[in-house]
């Protein structure tokens, strides 16, 4: 690239596109400014005359610093934005919660994943490390997320400028990932990709619609699966801005002490064979090596289970950076298990909404690694049988998960059917028509509190509906739900895995 210099004098200074120090300083002078004001400068690359203005104009505000900033035109090239320097350009977005804390507003997408030709086996001579081992990223503060007052996307404003290169330790876990999604691929089973795979570096579907996503895969048997681009995951972002970009202190402990830890080993097989050493122990005995005090309650497998991996507390560094939801399956004497798995809490009218490829199960789902630690009880005591990362196939969450969802949204949608049913006691409780465990699917929707409350269309309120209810599309007030992935279901997860 040539010299450039903005067409408003006294603004910025010559940008050197070879030297990495000036695309650096310059770029952070977009902090504090809109991208209206970035507007404002008049750049653009010859050739280039988007209005960006209209809102016929579909490109992003990351076309927009390309061209109306740094006056490149924007481009799919598989080479880093700046060539001679090796730097790629991205501009990313976070939101402000109610708290005031900040959380990355989505995961950063990298690269088209080939689906029309060979892939590069070897991570460091793909184009993927080529535009991710120095990336200057670009955050503003997104504006309307979850908010009815509308909004000018150029109001909005560019905080934080800083180039960002992965450290070792996440490196390592960056390039396992790499090579697991490279292995689906070449094995012909990219259908099978989804984010929860992986742990730092996800494979996220891209496509403008449903019918244009699926696409032929170049590898045997040429099955058609969704196209597919590399990206650091949501949650790996969030870490990224809060410790990388902020420089907030971080709190939670790393189970990874050094690069060195997985020279030989996965993250994946190092966490297993670390909590691997105490299986065949009881729960008590677990507690006594480790310097725990003994409860014999649920709360303390999981305290367990941290701790076995180094952790005091119940914040692991590459969790939170994963995505990885830790959960302990207590599995009977006899085998079985007895209590499902609950997920987030959900509004009825949120619910109702949503489309399911955009809804917050599926996303939940299709994002999330599971660690099941598996202890299995033994008179007042529980043995450790080990522990495996899990995801869900998007064969269940396609199948059986979206039709629980489907069923669950239509009932709220046309009216949930209550029914009285009182006791031998004279004791009255409410039962419904949402789908139930009973029903035959992996999962099932019921309520996350013992707490019930219901307000009737007759004015009848049971219990504290404020506080424990959520209000219905049909103005009737319903204890709130959740989600639960069925016992039987986690059994067989459990069962598979060889714990």
């Amino acid at each position: 690239m040539e010299h450039f210099k903005s067409n408003k004098e006294n603004i910025y200074a010559t940008l050197d596109f070879t030297d990495p120090d000036s695309i650096v300083g310059y770029a952070r002078n977009l902090v504090g400014m809109t991208f209206q004001e970035v507007l404002d400068l008049g750049i653009a690359p010859e050739g280039v005359d988007h209005d960006y203005s209209s809102n016929q104009y579909k490109g992003g505000v990351g076309n927009l610093i390309e061209e109306r900033y740094f006056g490149y035109r924007a481009n799919s090239d598989e080479r880093p934005d700046f060539a001679e320097v090796g730097i790629e350009l991205k501009t990313t977005c976070y939101d402000v919660k109610r708290n005031g804390e900040l959380s990355a507003g989505e995961r950063l997408v990298l690269t088209m994943i080939p689906f029309d030709r060979e892939v590069e086996d070897d991570f460091y001579s793909s184009h993927l490390w080529a535009k991710s081992k120095d990336i200057l990223l670009v955050y503003y503060e997104r504006l309307g997320r979850g908010k009815t007052q509308e909004y000018n996307r150029y109001d909005q404003t560019i905080h934080y400028v800083t180039l960002f290169t992965p450290p070792e330790t996440d490196l390592k876990i960056i390039r396992d990932d790499y090579d697991k999604i490279i292995g689906l691929i070449e094995a012909g089973k990219a259908d099978e990709l989804s984010e929860s795979l992986t742990t730092y570096l996800g494979a996220c579907t891209k496509g403008a619609t449903e019918a244009t996503m699926w696409v032929n895969q170049f590898y045997p048997p040429h099955t058609k699966a969704k196209k597919r681009a590399f990206c650091f995951k949501r949650q790996y972002m969030d870490y990224v801005l809060h410790h990388y970009v902020i420089g907030q202190a971080d709190e939670a402990e790393s189970i990874v002490k050094d690069a060195d830890t997985l020279k030989d080993m996965t993250f994946d097989d190092y966490v297993v064979d670390t909590v691997g050493r105490y299986a065949g122990r009881t729960d008590r005995e677990i507690c006594a090596m480790l310097g725990l005090p003994y409860t014999g309650n649920k709360a303390q497998w999981t305290q367990i289970s941290y701790a076995m991996l180094g952790i005091r507390g119940k914040h692991a560094e590459e969790f939170e950076k994963g995505n990885i939801s830790v959960r302990t399956v207590r599995i009977e004497e006899n085998g079985s298990i007895r209590e499902s798995i609950s997920l987030d809490t959900f509004r009825f009218k949120d619910l109702a909404k949503e489309e399911w490829e955009d809804s917050e199960l599926h996303d939940y789902l299709d994002e999330t690694r599971f660690l099941f630690v598996a202890f299995q009880k033994r008179g007042d005591e529980s043995v450790l049988l080990g522990c495996t990362f899990w995801s869900m196939p998007q064969t269940d969450l396609e199948g059986p998960v979206r039709e629980c969802w489907e069923r669950t949204k239509k009932t709220i949608e046309e009216g949930v059917t209550f029914k009285a049913e009182t006791d031998r006691n004279g004791n009255v409780s409410y039962s419904n028509d949402l789908p139930n465990k009973s029903d035959g699917l992996i999962a099932h929707v019921r309520p996350h509190t013992a707490h019930a409350a219901y307000r009737f269309k007759d004015g009848t309120v049971i219990g504290n509906p404020g506080h424990d209810a959520d209000e219905l599309p049909d103005r009737q007030w319903m204890t709130r739900q959740s989600f639960w992935l069925n016992s039987d279901y986690i059994y067989t997860v459990i069962e598979d895995s060889g714990l």
